[in-house]
């Protein structure tokens, strides 16, 4: 009797992670617990490292029990994250059902026929100045849904819309020019001016971000062509479900449309203004999006019912990648319970002291990008490795503009690979994650090239304060 072999079936998204969690549980039997003093720093308003005191502490292993239990402790942790994803796509959702959504979609094939392929390049640079100036991230989530269908509206795949969104966010925020929560940090902590170095940040920007499109354009041509090579082949967004380009084209846009689709765009304006200007972060967006759930929903004729029961059935769709977000966050809870973050800090920092000015400019960059696998937060980061990388650069001459250099794409570019990141973006996008390391994997070592490149231009010029 013959025995058939069994294909490998890629594990689910939660299996990954609690693989991942499961790794990270049993290093903490094995990597030597290790702390830094911290102290507080009041013109900054951070919990900032105390430079050369890392010691060794008693070992603080992680029981299984205590494994699970982190699970819980994430959910309930993320749960400004899970209940903005539940409001943004409750509001996604709802144009969806208005008819205002896919009306809007069709008109626009229509106006911008032969002309699609400016559309997704245009909010990508608008994405990255938001990410690049003032720190957008993470309230682009809610977007997510929006643009997975713009995209199949416009002739591509699901995977397009939504990397239009990541790609253009992410590369804005880690090639930052003016971005308060990892620039202002970082140059605070390194007592350099505010703002400095802009000149040559620009550039960078302008090469990241151009990178950045004509590899996802260039996906996106082909996949237009020949549908077959999509990556995403099979895989059901629910966005789109049962909709085709062809059937939008012949979908009316009519006034009432047009009112709602105006609210939309205030939404955006609304989200930007409140996050530069005002200091809003996920509860008052979460406010902003149900508000406005709310309003269009009214406008499209529904009674407060409905929409209450349109918005129970769209937080059922979301709730696979809004529950990522918690299992992701336990992540972080065990390496912070198990005090192995500081270990694995000062020992890919020391490894840095001996060398050349440009061999340690390339070794920060690596340094940074491994780091923000175990501390994804920016603001977090640099109030954990400033303090470290700018007595290095001092005592090996290297210019303290190109530690915040280093700092700020170590931070923000991996956030395209390391799975504490990607798994909740994927989940929002309801993406099996092996999908977008095929999708990703070559772009990242293109980027992580082009940051060995830059940050060497940056030593063989002296790049400097102004």
């Amino acid at each position: 009797m013959e025995l058939k072999k069994k294909k490998f079936q890629v594990p689910h998204t939660y299996v990954i992670i609690g693989i991942l969690l499961a790794i990270i549980t049993i290093l903490t039997y094995i990597v030597p617990a290790g702390s830094f003093d911290r102290i507080e720093d009041a013109e900054l308003g951070r919990t900032m490292v105390v430079q050369g005191s890392f010691k060794f502490i008693e070992q603080s292993p992680v029981s299984p029990f205590r494994m699970f239990m982190a699970i819980v402790e994430g959910m309930v942790s993320a749960s400004d994250i899970i209940f903005f994803i539940f409001f943004a796509y409750g509001f996604v959702f709802l144009l969806i059902k208005t008819g205002a959504f896919y009306g809007s979609m069709g008109a626009l094939i229509k106006k911008f026929k032969g002309k699609e392929a400016f559309i997704l390049p245009f909010f990508m640079i608008m994405f990255g100045i938001c990410g690049s100036t003032f720190g957008l991230y993470e309230e682009v989530y809610g977007l997510l849904p929006a643009f997975i269908g713009i995209a199949i509206a416009l002739g591509y795949d699901g995977l397009v819309g939504g990397a239009a969104v990541v790609l253009g966010t992410v590369t804005g925020f880690a090639a930052a020019t003016l971005n308060p929560f990892s620039i202002g940090i970082a140059q605070g902590i390194a007592g350099l001016p505010i703002g400095s170095g802009i000149g040559f940040r620009i550039i960078c920007f302008i090469v990241f971000q151009g990178t950045a499109i004509l590899y996802l354009m260039h996906y996106a041509k082909k996949v237009k062509a020949n549908p077959e090579a999509s990556i995403v082949k099979g895989v059901k967004f629910k966005i789109s479900e049962g909709m085709t380009r062809e059937d939008m084209e012949k979908l009316p846009f009519t006034g009432k449309h047009k009112l709602i689709m105006m609210l939309f765009v205030c939404t955006i304006a609304g989200l930007v203004y409140g996050t530069s200007q005002l200091g809003w972060y996920l509860t008052e967006l979460s406010t902003l999006f149900l508000i406005m759930t709310i309003a269009i929903g009214l406008i499209g004729g529904f009674n407060l019912s409905q929409i209450a029961n349109f918005f129970v059935e769209a937080v059922s769709d979301v709730i696979f990648g809004a529950l990522v977000v918690g299992i992701a966050r336990s992540l972080t809870i065990i390496m912070d319970e198990g005090k192995i973050i500081d270990t694995f800090v000062y020992y890919i920092s020391s490894g840095l002291t001996n060398l050349s000015t440009s061999i340690a400019a390339i070794g920060m960059v690596i340094a940074q990008n491994i780091i923000n696998f175990f501390i994804p937060s920016g603001s977090g980061q640099a109030a954990t490795s400033m303090p470290i990388m700018v007595p290095l650069a001092d005592a090996i001459g290297m210019n303290r503009q190109i530690a915040v250099l280093a700092f700020q794409f170590g931070d923000g570019f991996s956030n395209m690979f390391w799975p504490t990141v990607v798994a909740t973006e994927c989940g929002l996008m309801g993406l099996p994650i092996e999908k977008w390391y095929k999708f990703m994997t070559p772009l990242f070592i293109i980027m992580v090239i082009l940051q060995f490149i830059m940050i060497t231009i940056s030593v063989l010029i002296n790049y400097g304060p102004f």
